[in-house]
């Protein structure tokens, strides 16, 4: 499985948990961090912590080893790490101060095959 299409199973796997305003950057030319990342929020702890558990029990279900998973216990900004993509889960209130779309305003979006509700 590629890495475009790992963004598309995990993207499915937020949309399962109501994940919203999945967002899905290619920064392969503005960032060494990591080839895309992928970025969600939650409206509250529990629902962030249930979207994060999803991207990891997915990546793994598909081979791929999580290398980090920070953040888990607060539930207010999760990272995964699944090596190439890095899936930034937030609380709704911490998306909209980080703003990490506008951070990496430079990044190209991936198109996602995904129907979200809100």
């Amino acid at each position: 499985m590629n890495s475009k299409e790992l963004i598309q199973v995990v993207a499915e796997a937020c949309d399962d948990k109501r994940a919203e305003n999945i967002v899905a950057l290619d920064m392969h030319e503005v960032s060494l961090v990591a080839d895309y990342f992928v970025i969600c929020h939650g409206s509250n702890e529990r629902q962030v912590q249930a979207i994060a558990r999803a991207i990891k029990e997915t990546a793994e279900e598909n081979g791929k080893n999580i290398k980090r998973m920070e953040g888990f216990e607060e539930a207010r900004w999760i990272l995964v790490d699944i090596g190439d993509i890095v899936c930034h889960v937030f609380h709704k209130d911490e998306r909209h101060y980080y703003n990490l779309e506008k951070l990496w305003g430079d990044a190209d979006r991936v198109a996602l095959n995904i129907t979200q509700e809100g």
